[in-house]
C-alpha cells in the first residue's frame, strides 16, 4: 500500500507565556492508503497533539512530514495551501458550516479555490458528494434546518468533494449523541470500505473500536500503535434501536 501520511521524528516546541511546551517529541508514524486510523490521547492531549501535527504542515520545528509522497519542507506557503486543499479533507467537531449558506453551497466551498473547476462542475461534484452521504433530499436546506447528524454529513461531504487522498476527522462525533455517533461512524466505515483513507481523532475508546488501527499519544510521544479488532458501527446502531 502507498504511504499517504509519513511523519519522521517530528518535533514541535512553542512558548506559552514563560513556559516552553514540547508539543511533539520526535513522533514518527505512517498512514497507508486504505487505512482507518484512530489517533487517541489522554483527555486534553490527543486533540492538541493532532492540531500540532497538522500545524507542522506550515513547518515543523524539526523532522519531516510527507503527504502522498510530497515533502512539506520543500514547499512554499502557497504550495502548502494548495496541498492542504487538494490532498486533505477536514471534518471538525463543530461542523464549521456557514449558517446562511445551503448544504450544497457549503460543500462547494473547497472547490472555489480550484480554478480548474467550472461552476457547473463544482455544483455537480457537490451534489454527488451530498448523495454519497445520504443527503440528496437536503441539498438546499440551511444548517439551522438540519439535525446535528445531518450537519456533520454535510461537513463530511465537503471533505470528500475534492476527492482527497485522506480524510482527517477531528473529534467528529464529539457533539453528537450515541445513536447519531454510530450513524456517523457507520458512514465513515462505508467510506473506508470504498477505499477512502481516514484518520480519526477521538478520546473515546468505543469510537476508536470502529477503526482498524489505534495510535495513542501521551505527552507528545507515541505510546501505542496497534491493530484494532474492528466493531461494526452498523450493528451497534441496529442494537441501539
Amino acid at each position: 500500500m502507498s504511504e499517504i501520511i509519513k511523519i519522521e521524528q517530528l518535533r514541535r516546541t512553542f512558548q506559552v507565556g514563560s513556559e516552553e511546551v514540547h508539543a511533539l517529541r520526535g513522533v514518527s508514524f505512517t498512514i497507508r492508503a486504505g487505512e482507518f486510523v484512530s489517533i487517541m490521547g489522554t483527555s486534553g492531549s490527543g486533540k492538541s497533539t493532532l492540531l500540532n501535527i497538522m500545524g507542522c504542515l506550515d513547518r515543523p520545528t524539526s523532522g519531516e512530514y510527507y503527504i502522498d509522497g510530497v515533502a512539506i519542507s520543500q514547499r512554499s506557503k502557497d504550495e502548502l495551501s494548495t496541498l492542504r486543499n487538494r490532498k486533505i479533507g477536514f471534518v471538525f467537531q463543530s461542523y464549521n458550516l456557514l449558517p446562511r449558506t445551503s448544504a450544497l453551497e457549503n460543500v462547494e466551498l473547497p472547490l472555489l479555490y480550484n480554478n480548474s473547476v467550472s461552476s457547473k462542475e463544482r455544483r455537480e461534484r457537490a451534489a454527488r458528494a451530498l448523495e454519497q452521504v445520504g443527503l440528496q433530499n437536503r441539498m438546499m436546506h440551511f444548517p439551522n434546518q438540519l439535525s446535528g447528524g445531518q450537519q456533520q454529513r454535510v461537513a463530511i461531504a465537503r471533505a470528500l468533494v475534492n476527492d482527497p487522498v485522506i480524510v482527517l476527522a477531528d473529534e467528529a462525533t464529539g457533539n453528537l449523541d450515541t445513536r447519531t455517533s454510530y450513524e456517523i461512524m457507520s458512514l465513515f466505515q462505508q467510506l473506508n470500505s470504498e477505499g477512502k483513507t481516514i484518520a480519526f481523532v477521538t478520546h473515546e475508546p468505543d469510537i476508536s473500536a470502529f477503526t482498524n488501527r489505534a495510535i495513542q499519544l501521551r505527552d507528545g510521544n507515541i505510546v501505542k500503535d496497534v491493530p484494532v479488532e474492528t466493531q461494526s458501527a452498523k450493528s451497534k446502531l441496529a442494537f441501539s434501536n
